[in-house]
């Protein structure tokens, strides 16, 4: 039986609702950081200086939202175009 639009069989998940197994994935991801907390501190530590701005550059994408590049028009002469300034 193919989908048909508008049909009443099934409701699915409310619009903007929360997948359970992904709220359940970070929350267990979480609790694993914050129990090893003085255990990564302690390695990054350890690293060279160069190694310690990449890894917590790397860790800072999953804790600050990505940017985008991003276009300005301010007319049909003058276009501005910025770019986001990727570290590595």
């Amino acid at each position: 039986m193919p989908f048909e639009p508008n049909h009443k069989l099934s409701t699915g998940r409310p619009k903007g609702s929360g997948n359970r197994d992904v709220s359940q994935i970070r929350e267990s991801f979480q609790n694993l950081i914050e129990g090893n907390i003085e255990q990564i501190e302690t390695d990054l530590q350890e690293l060279s200086a160069k190694d310690r701005i990449n890894a917590i550059i790397n860790l800072a994408s999953y804790v600050l939202p990505k940017l985008k590049a991003t276009e300005i028009s301010l007319g049909e002469s003058r276009t501005i175009n910025i770019q986001p300034i990727e570290w590595v």
